[in-house]
């Protein structure tokens, strides 16, 4: 590959997707060619994953294959063009989300590591790790109401959308936990200050990526 993807993970509320989105906007500036991309947008499946929710119809099984699918479509169509292509592609979420949200779900780990090998690893995986009580906090202040799946509800934790929100956010957690054992992604205290963070997320893309590499007037 030409290029090279960096991926951020955490609980909802950890503040990945505004490091990215400030990585992003960083590499942007500086002239680097870069794609953004996050989970479970594919216009493709869209439709077919909003019906399934709605009428809560999705058993963990077809819930995991659906949410690879919309996986699949982006990384054929946009991830893996552009890395061949030589961007910075980066990833709000990638495999891990489907690894830990998949096994909260009751879906065995190996299947599910095998049914997203086809996807390259990522060059740096951040991992933004939190209290889950902040991120509860972060998130329960800003969502007037919480989806059913979402909150976890499919799973039968708990009647109360917040407290089943509140269980099912603590079993991702402790999977992730397992999965950084694993996999040994980049953990970032997410308990800082946002500038911090960043300062510390720049400083580690730049030490392993050679990011002169990417900028556009290198395009032949």
């Amino acid at each position: 590959m030409k290029g090279a993807l960096i991926a951020v993970e955490g609980l909802d509320g950890s503040g990945k997707s505004t490091q990215i989105y400030l990585v992003k906007r960083w590499l942007e500036l500086e002239g680097y060619k870069v794609f953004f991309t996050e989970w479970n947008s594919s216009v493709v499946v869209k439709s077919a994953t909003k019906k399934g929710k709605k009428r809560q119809l999705l058993t963990p099984t077809t819930f995991s294959l659906i949410h690879c699918t919309d996986f699949a479509d982006r990384y054929e169509r946009q991830i893996l063009p552009l890395l061949k292509a030589g961007y910075i592609v980066l990833a709000d979420r990638y495999v891990f989300t489907a690894y830990a949200r998949d096994a909260v779900r009751g879906c065995d780990r190996k299947w599910i590591r095998n049914l997203y090998s086809f996807a390259e690893t990522a060059d740096i995986t951040f991992f933004f790790d939190v209290p889950l009580e902040v991120a509860l906090d972060r998130i329960l202040a800003g969502r007037p109401k919480l989806k059913y799946h979402e909150a976890g509800m499919d799973l039968d934790l708990s009647p109360d959308p917040v407290e089943s929100f509140r269980n099912f956010q603590g079993m991702i957690y402790e999977e992730y936990q397992k999965i950084v054992d694993e996999y040994s992604p980049v953990v970032i205290d997410a308990s800082q200050s946002i500038e911090d963070q960043q300062e510390q997320v720049r400083k580690i893309i730049s030490e392993k990526i050679d990011l002169s590499e990417y900028r556009w007037r290198n395009v032949r």
